[in-house]
């Protein structure tokens, strides 16, 4: 089963970091943030990726054409005609990765369509390229198999963009930073789909998969949630670029298998 990631965006949330990478290149620690979200679906042994790219394409490319070379130790012996050995101290993942050129302007939903060739008539993942979390990619498709439907989006909590105060008439009893929100379910991306997808979505690059792509799909009774109460969380701006940073160098990152 390959997973579709969706990297074409241009990121203008994030435009300050963005200027120079794609927002799915912006690195966590080392690694950009789409080398996390693969390594999220690879540790449930979900190993083939189609990247749906467009803004700065080339990134994803040189990046993955040089991967050893990025992250591998090696010896260069100049008196040898160059010749280079890669040490093997650092794990290759066994990814096989389609990068697509799916258009510049193209939106969510034609962005999908043009991948369909990749695909054929098979069941596929989809997930956003700037997302996080600690969702348990077995229980999802567990969940998704057990219904029949065409589609499940995974459903989160938000994390608050405002303290949260605890409070006893006016006490204060406890402030609560960057917690997630108790209310309110919205799309968290992880999507599982059905082949018939395809269906709902568009070559029109103004055809957005949050519009309506799936208000038809639920409309038709074939979008169901499953519901992640754990970590989850975007970086769609230099606050959140920092906070998934300041998780990641602590060693406190939910999402790190």
């Amino acid at each position: 089963m390959k997973v579709v990631i969706l990297c074409g965006g241009k990121g203008i949330r994030i435009r300050d970091l963005s200027e120079e990478l794609p927002k799915p290149m912006i690195p966590i620690g080392r690694y950009p943030i789409v080398h996390h979200i693969m390594s999220i679906y690879s540790h449930y042994e979900f190993n083939e990726f189609v990247l749906c790219l467009g803004y700065k394409s080339w990134k994803f490319k040189e990046y993955f054409l040089n991967y050893r070379l990025e992250t591998t130790d090696i010896t260069i012996d100049l008196a040898n005609s160059g010749k280079v050995d890669f040490h093997k101290e650092h794990k290759i993942p066994p990814w096989k990765i389609t990068l697509a050129e799916t258009g510049m302007e193209a939106m969510t939903g034609c962005r999908i369509k043009r991948i369909q060739k990749y695909i054929g008539n098979n069941t596929f993942m989809l997930t956003y390229g700037d997302g996080v979390s600690d969702v348990n990619i077995k229980s999802l498709m567990d969940f998704h198999r057990s219904h029949g439907k065409l589609v499940t989006v995974t459903s989160v909590r938000p994390i608050s963009r405002f303290g949260e105060l605890v409070v006893d008439g006016d006490a204060v009893k406890d402030f609560q930073e960057k917690t997630q929100t108790s209310d309110g379910l919205i799309n968290g991306g992880f999507f599982v789909c059905e082949p018939g997808t395809f269906d709902y979505v568009s070559e029109d690059e103004n055809c957005s998969w949050e519009m309506e792509p799936l208000k038809h799909l639920a409309r038709d009774g074939q979008l169901m949630t499953y519901v992640h109460d754990g970590f989850w969380m975007p970086m769609d701006t230099t606050r959140e670029y920092i906070l998934l940073n300041q998780l990641w160098n602590k060693n406190e990152a939910p999402w790190k298998t």
